[in-house]
């Protein structure tokens, strides 16, 4: 059988898809091996009707509304392979079972390496965090860390925070050196600089209480923000020769089509900052849209 789309992600770009093309009347199949970026996150912000819904909340609603459409179908299972023949796109799972479908969307989303800190992974998505619109109203007017080995993400992150907390204080974790003028705005803003390695983060319960440097020094503080490096969490678009922007997310035009025809993307895959649901959500929906609006022009 000739599918009319698969999507390949389950998070809210792929969610969203499925929700479009299933109301399209589309025969769709989304897979999603269940290994989501914000599986640390215990609530999502930013969404208006969902702020502060869990993320697993969040995906058990998505999938309750994609129910109602029953051209579409759910399955947990990994794609290992795509190809691309005439006239049709090929999809091979982990276990060896072969799809073939006229269009493609990669919602493959992204991968996330934190700074090389001991016990980070102890704070991450409780106490420290990634996106300060996500989760800087919680921690607002608390002494929080900022921490990044990139220097003008340091500050550009530091810059963000700065409405919501005047108690900051920046570490470098001694992978760079900030020059005198930093220094200087940073020190007319009262804004505190550590360019120590970071030796351990201290905390219960996943709530951090102190960065403890080398030499000794330590800094108390009740969070922080960092600065994960993030890569594409699937070689497939690469396999598939589908080019990358300067961001390094996939190159689409404004419904979602990446330059090789029939193959679309959209959420994080694409749009790498901001990363946000509600962003995803909605890229989720433009790309479904350019798939039926393709779809469509063919058929005639």
């Amino acid at each position: 059988m000739l599918l009319d789309c698969i999507i390949i992600g389950g998070g809210p770009a792929g969610l969203n898809a499925a929700l479009v093309l299933g109301r399209a009347r589309r025969k769709v199949i989304l897979f999603d091996e269940g290994k989501p970026r914000n599986a640390v996150t215990r609530e999502s912000h930013g969404f208006i009707t969902r702020d502060g819904t869990a993320p697993s909340e969040f995906r058990r609603l998505a999938h309750q509304d994609i129910r109602k459409y029953p051209s579409v179908e759910y399955r947990t299972e990994r794609i290992t392979e795509a190809a691309r023949h005439t006239g049709f796109l090929e999809v091979t799972t982990a276990q060896g079972a072969v799809y073939h479908t006229k269009k493609l969307i990669l919602a493959t989303g992204l991968k996330e390496v934190l700074p090389d800190i001991p016990g980070i992974h102890d704070y991450y998505g409780q106490s420290l965090f990634s996106c300060p619109y996500c989760d800087g109203w919680e921690l607002r007017d608390q002494p929080l860390a900022v921490i990044s080995e990139d220097v003008p993400r340091l500050l550009h992150l530091t810059q963000i925070l700065w409405n919501w907390s005047r108690d900051l204080i920046i570490c470098t974790n001694g992978a760079s050196v900030l020059t005198g003028e930093h220094k200087e705005i940073l020190r007319r803003k009262h804004i505190r600089c550590h360019e120590q390695r970071i030796v351990s983060l201290a905390g219960h319960n996943g709530r951090l209480s102190r960065v403890l440097f080398s030499g000794g020094e330590e800094a108390a503080v009740s969070g922080g923000f960092i600065s994960p490096e993030t890569f594409q969490a699937s070689d497939l678009a690469k396999s598939l020769g589908c080019m990358m922007n300067p961001a390094g997310g996939l190159r689409t035009d404004e419904f979602g089509r990446t330059g090789i025809p029939g193959i679309y993307a959209a959420g994080d895959t694409a749009v790498i900052a901001p990363s946000q649901v509600i962003i995803a959500a909605g890229e989720g929906s433009r790309a479904a849209i350019g798939v039926n609006t393709d779809l469509a022009h063919e058929e005639f």
